[in-house]
């Protein structure tokens, strides 16, 4: 047993029944190189049998608090139902790419069931050109981003050396409830040890903003004043999901002749979609949004489960006409919040979520996703994670394109996560069935503003064609 941090907790209480705090991977798998041999629902299930043992988080059983005393635990080691786990499903003819979106966006809309370990795979069938996909749906308690990178290339062939797979591995017995509220109670003693240190690591952090000769603008230290956008609204709980695959080569070469990282070059491409969208469905775009991005403070390349980051808050430069000047903006808008965060203490709001209290957050979460009107923290949130740069297998299969997206949070009706892998930089958006008509008006429009930035720069529009991506 192990208790959930606060941050891994937090993500737990802020869900509802129309805000699923699920993330999703989506690997498609291209068959051919399999030969006479097949790779269906058992077969999958199989693979993920055998490797079990290495998957840790596939294997913890959430268990609550008697009264909510403090927040819930992780049994480790419980017995997993791979015929409940990994499900089959088949999209609609023909199979391409709009038909896997729409699978993945039916997918998404339902919250996983917190009476087993937080995770489901379903094994996608009737892809073109002899593919399938897998579509993991692993809850955000369990991992972030780098941790789930690191999750997937365990599952799949992507570590060095040879996988090692193995039949069984040893379950825990469940506790009981004394020794549940007895645990918390000497949690919270330990807490309440950990106060002064919490208390110095918070005023050094304010003692270095005040130090810095920096001037942080006004959109980066006011986050409760978003302005109203049609993404901000109370979130239906079905989901919508869109995909589009541009060449990595692309991004890096037009951002390094403009100065601009790929994740500066992700922020101005869609900030540059929003701005098309707002124009669209409002008539105006006269004010920056504001976007919530995780910031990773652990990288290690062994740590599969927990979330380890910050989502900072900046200023997305929809108000702004010009595309190059959109990225000068999102780069120094990007540069700004790094900054922010490093001089605050990246560590600075995990660490103070170990104090919230579990039923009064829950409580309120559950309020603020029925409450009609703005949100009143963040627009949307927008993602960029650096996936495997390794061609994965999973038995003996290519791994042929990687997908993520992370979750939609109360009254934000909008997520963005771009994933990079080997030579793809593959966009993902969720929306609710209320935001945009059709969430690929807004993977459409960050591909438009990408040709619209290499124009603006002198760089031909054509863009690369990924023969290992579908059309």
């Amino acid at each position: 047993m192990k208790r959930l941090s606060g941050w891994d907790a937090f993500l737990l209480y802020t869900e509802a029944p129309n805000v699923h705090m699920h993330t999703l991977k989506i690997a498609v798998i291209d068959l051919h190189g399999l030969g006479d041999r097949t790779f269906g629902i058992e077969e999958f299930r199989n693979v993920l049998h055998g490797r079990l043992h290495n998957l840790d988080p596939f294997r913890y059983q959430l268990v609550d608090i008697p009264f909510k005393f403090h927040h819930p635990m992780w049994r480790e080691n419980c017995d997993v139902d791979l015929e409940y786990h990994i499900r089959p499903w088949r999209v609609a003819a023909p199979g391409g790419r709009r038909e896997l979106d729409e699978a993945v966006g039916e997918i998404a809309g339902t919250p996983l069931d917190r009476s087993r370990p937080l995770w489901e795979m379903y094994l996608v069938e009737g892809l073109a050109d002899d593919k399938i996909a897998v579509v993991g749906k692993i809850h955000h308690a369990l991992a972030d981003g780098v941790a789930s990178a690191n999750l997937l290339a365990r599952g799949m062939d992507l570590q060095d050396g040879p996988q090692r797979d193995r039949d069984s591995y040893a379950t825990d017995p469940a506790p009981s409830r004394p020794e549940l509220v007895r645990t918390a109670f000497w949690d919270h003693l330990r807490q309440i040890g950990r106060v002064p240190g919490l208390m110095k690591y918070t005023a050094d952090g304010m003692g270095r903003v005040r130090r810095s000769t920096r001037k942080f603008g006004p959109e980066l230290t006011r986050p409760f004043t978003p302005p109203p956008s049609f993404m901000n609204h109370v979130l239906t709980p079905e989901r919508r999901f869109a995909t589009a695959s541009l060449a990595l080569a692309d991004v890096k070469t037009t951002g390094k002749q403009l100065g601009a990282t790929i994740n500066d070059m992700v922020l101005a491409m869609s900030s540059g979609a929003l701005r098309k969208l707002q124009l669209q469905y409002e008539g105006t775009a006269d004010h920056p949004l504001l976007a919530s991005v995780p910031m990773s403070f652990d990288f290690s390349p062994d740590r599969i489960s927990g979330n380890r980051f910050t989502g900072v808050l900046m200023a997305l430069p929809v108000d702004v006409d010009d595309p190059l000047e959109r990225v000068k903006r999102a780069s120094a808008a990007a540069s700004l919040a790094k900054e922010s965060n490093q001089l605050i203490g990246p560590e600075l709001v995990a660490r103070w979520a170990s104090y919230i209290p579990p039923a009064a957050v829950e409580a309120l979460f559950r309020r603020l996703s029925d409450k009609d009107g703005q949100n009143k923290v963040l627009n949307l949130n927008i993602s960029n994670v650096p996936g495997p740069r390794e061609q994965g297998r999973v038995g003996g299969a290519t791994v042929t394109e990687i997908y993520s997206v992370g979750p939609l949070t109360a009254a934000s009706g909008l997520n963005i996560t771009v994933w990079s892998y080997v030579d793809q930089l593959n966009i993902s958006v969720l929306s609710d069935t209320h935001t945009v008509e059709d969430p690929h008006e807004v993977t459409d429009a960050m591909v438009s503003e990408l040709c619209e930035i290499r124009r603006a720069a002198g760089i031909s529009e054509d863009l690369t064609v990924l023969e290992t991506a579908r059309a």
